[in-house]
Parts: structure tokens; sequence; C-alpha cells
């Protein structure tokens, strides 16, 4: 194998590739990056079992090939070496079996690689009638909901984000059993058959990553276990969480006593200064109090101090309730409107924000017992 490339390009899909690398991973092959040249072009290949991902660089993205062929190199390293190089030409070359040499004017590199036929074969088949959804918009819904997946491995699958479609609506779901997040989007195809499937939230994270701001479609190829996303010249592989999903639809109210309407951006600059006088011993805990003219956020903490927040606001009804401030503040920052409501039944009920310019979005906060 045998080629030469500009170092921005081959940088960029390494980059991508190497998320699907896992530093815990035990298994050599699995810590490589496997480099395939072929006619259509470059090919870069990586897997921790848990993702996969492959980057295609088309052959008019290489300045030359001289020679087709595959290895698999170390990925830490690889990464690395093309990251410290400048944005020049990049000769790369395999000689006696499987030492790959980087090389530029002043430059070389020699690395030891591994039997590419070693490397696992990644099932990377595609479907003929995916799920297609705007990039920017799939970006969208995974901020908006995968903060409120848990991160306790005990249970599993609160872990991932639940995706249930059925005619033309997408409704993604996240909730670590003291929060949810729900989200609505309508897609441009309907489906006949229902779907529920729960993708692993970090898995997501990784994907949104690679993922540009841009116009773009993403296709989704799912399988019985795993599903495909196709993202311009990336393939990522992930699998899907086995188990049924908890209901949660009757977990939100559908009518409620008490709701105020208040700035977005106020309510949060309020919440994070007297999260600031908070502890994770107490979990971050902060007070709501809400009368008909006002709305005041304070906290407490004998050890630190106290703090109190005020704003003017029109309340339907008045209410004392007590919440955790991390979880509140990720909630409000999901939403890109002006103004949200918050809606409240008791100091004991779920408190519900939403926002009258995109109904799409629900997020719901449990309340925490002060004694």
């Amino acid at each position: 194998m045998k080629f030469v490339i500009k170092q921005e390009i081959l940088l960029e899909s390494l980059n991508h590739t190497s998320r699907a690398i896992s530093p815990r991973n035990l298994i050599p092959i699995l810590t490589g990056i496997k480099f395939d040249l072929k006619e259509e072009g470059l090919f870069l290949s990586a897997s921790d079992t848990d993702i996969s991902i492959r980057c295609l660089i088309p052959n008019d993205k290489i300045e030359e090939i001289s020679e087709l062929g595959s290895v698999v190199i170390g990925g830490k390293y690889i990464v690395e070496i093309i990251k410290k190089l400048p944005n020049v030409d990049i000769t790369i070359e395999v000689i006696d079996g499987y030492k790959m040499i980087v090389s530029t004017t002043n430059t070389e590199f020699s690395l030891n690689g591994i039997n590419p036929n070693e490397f696992p074969n990644l099932d990377l088949d595609t479907t003929k009638e995916p799920i297609i959804i705007n990039t920017n918009l799939f970006k969208k819904v995974i901020n908006q909901t995968f903060f409120a997946t848990s991160q306790n491995e005990s249970r599993p699958l609160l872990t991932g984000i639940n995706f249930r479609i059925e005619d033309n609506k997408m409704e993604v779901m996240a909730t670590d059993s003291y929060r949810l997040s729900r989200k609505i989007v309508e897609l441009d195809k309907h489906f006949d058959n229902p779907i529920n499937i729960v993708i692993p939230g970090k898995n997501l994270l990784e994907l949104s990553k690679i993922m540009d701001d841009d116009k773009d479609n993403l296709e989704l190829h799912l399988f019985d276990n795993k599903i495909l996303f196709k993202y311009k010249n990336i393939l990522f592989l992930s699998r899907l969480l086995s188990g049924t999903y908890p209901a949660t639809s009757s977990i939100i109210p559908d009518n409620f006593s008490v709701s105020v309407e208040c700035s977005c951006i106020s309510l949060f600059e309020m919440i994070d200064r007297a999260s600031l006088l908070t502890s994770d011993r107490d979990k971050n805990t902060i007070k709501l109090q809400l009368s008909k003219k006002e709305l005041v956020i304070s906290s407490n903490s004998p050890e630190i101090g106290k703090v109190e927040e005020k704003m003017k606001v029109k309340s339907s009804d008045e209410i004392s309730i007590s919440f955790s401030s991390k979880y509140m503040l990720d909630a409000v920052r999901s939403f890109e409107t002006e103004n949200i409501t918050l809606y409240m039944n008791s100091d004991s009920s779920p408190i519900i924000i939403k926002s009258s310019k995109d109904d799409s979005l629900i997020q719901l906060v449990l309340p925490i017992k002060t004694y």
C-alpha cells in the first residue's frame, strides 16, 4: 500500500473513525484503525464491539495512489502523529509485511502494524427503506434528551434513548427515573409498522460529534439488534439495548393547578447563581416559591450561606417546591425559545416545563422532599 494525501483530509477522517476506539479495550486488534486502500478510495475502520465506524476518503481527495493494500495500525499513535504533522502532503507506505512508513519532506515515522485479516468483519449493510431525518434536527434531538439518560449501568435500558415511531411521528424519550425529556419529531414518511428501539445514549453522543451543522440528511437503517447511521461518507453502527423501555406517558400529568410563564434566560441565570451555594451532598437542592406576582429562587446551606433571587411574574396560584438545580438547569438549557412555562400541582408532584412556541419538547423534573 502506498499513497499521498493532504494532512488535514486524513486527520479529519481519522478523528471521526477513532471515536469507535475504547481506551479500555484489551483486545489489541480493536485498539487499531484499519487502513484499506481500494480503487474507490481509502476506507478507515474502527470498532470496540459496541460501535463501529467506517469513513471513506474518495480517491479524488487523495493526491496520488501508487499501490493498493490494507493494514491495521494502533489508533492512538497514528492519530497523534498525523495531528502533529504540518498541513502538507503526507506519504504513507506499507513495507516488509505490516510496517507503515509515514513521511513528509522532513519527517519520517515507522509504525508496526497488524495483519488486517485479524480485524473483525464489520457488517455495515444498509436497508432499502431507511428512516431519513435532517442532520441539524437529529443533533438537536440528541442535545435535548441525552442529558436525562442514566449513568448507572445497573439499569442499562435507562442509559439509552428510546425512539418510538408510529405513522409519521417519532417520539424520543430519555429518563434516569428522576427526570424525563421528551421530544416529538414529524417525519416526511409514514411507517405502517410501529418502531420501538433503545439506542445507547453515549453512542448517539459520539455520532452527534461527528455530524456537522449542515442541511445534509442522516439515514437510519434499522435491524433486529443494531442500527446503522449513514452520514455523507461515514457509516456508524451501534448496537441496540434489549428489553422494554419503561412506559412513561402516565408520568406526565394532563392537568395542572399552578402555572407560570417566565423568561428562559432569566430563570436559568437565577437558578445558576442560586446553585453556587449548594453542594452534591445536599443534592444541589434549591427552593422555588411562587406567589401570584413574584417568583423566588433561593438556597440555604448552613455551612456556606444563603441566596435569594426574585423575578416579577404573573402566576395562576401559589406554591413552594424544591428541586435539583443541576437537573433544572439541564432542562431549561434545552429550550431555544425566549419564554418557557412551568407547570405544577403540588410540592410532591413533577415540575413540567414547556414552551408555547415549541410544543414538541417537554421536560420533567421530580421535586426533592426537604425535611
